[in-house]
């Protein structure tokens, strides 16, 4: 059971939120928990869609993305982020069972994607303090100046997801990702 509030359905969530849950469930055909516990902030809700809008228009594609989102909610322990990146990582990237593992491994099974996941991995581990050589290898990649800042922002909201799903305790509802073979 959550800690924080969610609140049942749109109707239930502050007026200056439904439009923008309404928005979610138009893009989506549901709104998951995770938007309705946001939305207690209609602030905050505002924020998070804004900046998840503005990633989705960047130059990192869509599947590498979830790839930094499922390796980033494995760092941080996040099961409701692990659910949620598994089924979209699954559904809408059409990534692999095999991609998905390796990703939440902290790499990937495509060998440009693998340096951007690294890279993202080693951001949350270090705490944004990554070495000239992490920069070097990404770099080496061929992902450029403004997609380095990209996947550090990725990392960043993927975080605070993550963190906010695990202070609330905000029930899944998606498939319930597996844990991780040892």
């Amino acid at each position: 059971m959550s800690r924080i509030l969610t609140p049942a359905n749109i109707e239930a969530a502050p007026v200056a939120a439904q439009a923008q849950l309404e928005a979610v469930n138009q893009q989506l055909g549901v709104v998951p928990n995770l938007f309705r516990l946001i939305a207690n902030s209609p602030s905050a809700l505002e924020g998070y869609l804004g900046m998840s809008g503005a990633l989705a228009k960047g130059s990192l594609p869509a599947q590498t993305r979830e790839r930094i989102a499922l390796a980033v909610a494995q760092v941080n322990g996040c099961d409701y982020c692990l659910s949620a990146h598994t089924y979209l990582g699954k559904n809408l990237a059409k990534l692999s069972d095999a991609e998905i593992a390796a990703n939440r491994h902290g790499g990937s099974l495509d060998p440009k994607a693998e340096a951007a996941v690294r890279f993202a991995v080693k951001v949350v581990r270090e705490r944004g303090h990554v070495s000239d050589a992490d920069v070097q290898a990404v770099r080496m990649a061929d992902y450029d100046d403004a997609q380095i800042v990209e996947i550090v922002q990725h990392v960043a909201l993927n975080t605070w997801t993550n963190y906010i799903n695990e202070v609330a305790k905000t029930e899944i509802d998606f498939p319930a990702a597996q844990a991780l073979a040892a």
